[in-house]
């Protein structure tokens, strides 16, 4: 005797304890057939079918309406079965696509994870936030004896792409000697790997610096990346800084400007991202000038702090949903 055949008799007795005592254990019964009838892929469709054929055994007087009714649900359950499992697969999928997204943002965290230099002439405060899971943002110091370079990088695209393309500039950054660190020289060695590695829909803004303690000077080159400002102590003042240059990875031959900034006691440097100037609220977009009031505001505690009260104050005016990475860094000469 078959599966099927042995699942007709099983279900007519189930049914009719079940029906005549209401029984428990016939429930539990058809719990373990039901498990079995899985593995021997009977369908749904066809308990339906058995189900009718048991009830015209059990009761032959049944109204004819009351078994029709069974084939109109026999239809619909083929249709709301093939539906319910196109239905799990894509539910499966999403959760394998958020599984592999979480994996990498912490792999990509890990990877650009950069330490702030804890320094004896420099107060440095750093923070980045990424909007969704993967960080468009990168940042990264390097301390190397009177010297400290500062980048700050912005994918133009998100998501998986953005965070392999952010790999790659660390990477390339990393194999640099540390006497070709001169700024200008960096962008435009970054440019020519963006530009033959990196396809024509994604571009990369960038800003790098090294700042002298011995000098206290502070040299820079921007390829596309939003202006940061400089704040003099002196007069209670800010400026912004000059960042002219094109985004990396447009043409490989071109060439970059280089800036110099001489830093007096007390004078702060304030890298950003886009996704701070650019933070919108319900009012629009935020003005620069908000952004040094906040620093005024807080200018009494340390960069770190600084930075971090700036984000929170910020994230609060666009109700805690962040339109874009949020990257900000603050680099005050000490007195």
């Amino acid at each position: 005797m078959d599966f099927k055949a042995i699942l007709e008799a099983s279900y007519r007795e189930m049914l009719r304890r079940y029906i005549e005592e209401s029984s428990e254990v016939a429930l539990y019964q058809g719990q373990m057939f039901s498990r079995k009838s899985i593995e021997h892929k009977v369908s749904p469709e066809e308990i339906i079918h058995i189900h009718c054929k048991v009830l015209k055994d059990l009761f032959p007087d049944i109204q004819k309406e009351v078994l029709s009714s069974f084939d109109f649900l026999m239809e619909f359950m083929m249709d709301y079965g093939l539906a319910y499992q196109e239905h799990q697969s894509l539910r499966n999928r999403q959760f394998e696509i958020i599984s592999e997204i979480e994996t990498a943002a912490s792999i990509q965290e890990n990877l650009l994870e950069t330490p702030v230099p804890d320094h004896d002439e420099l107060d440095i405060g750093a923070i980045s936030v990424p909007a969704k899971k993967m960080n468009g943002d990168f940042h990264q110091f390097v301390h190397e004896r009177e010297r400290i370079s500062i980048a700050i990088a912005d994918i133009i695209g998100k998501g998986i792409p953005a965070a392999l393309c952010m790999s790659m500039i660390k990477y390339a950054m990393d194999s640099l000697s540390e006497s070709t660190k001169i700024p200008k020289d960096v962008l435009e060695y970054l440019n020519k790997v963006v530009e033959g590695n990196v396809g024509s829909s994604m571009f990369i803004t960038m800003f790098y610096g090294i700042y002298d303690s011995v000098k206290h000077l502070f040299t820079y080159a921007a390829a596309g990346h939003e202006q940061g400002f400089y704040y003099h102590s002196l007069t209670d003042t800010f400026e912004d800084l000059i960042t002219e240059g094109i985004v990396l990875g447009v043409d490989q031959d071109v060439t970059y400007k280089q800036y110099e900034k001489r830093v007096e006691p007390g004078d702060m440097l304030v890298l950003l991202s886009d996704g701070v100037t650019e933070s919108k609220t319900d009012e629009g977009f935020i003005e620069r000038s908000a952004i040094t009031d906040l620093i005024q505001t807080y200018m009494h505690l340390s960069s770190q702090e600084m930075v971090e009260n700036i984000y929170h104050d910020i994230e609060r005016m666009q109700n805690f949903e962040l339109r874009d990475d949020f990257t900000l860094i603050i680099l005050r000469r000490k007195q």
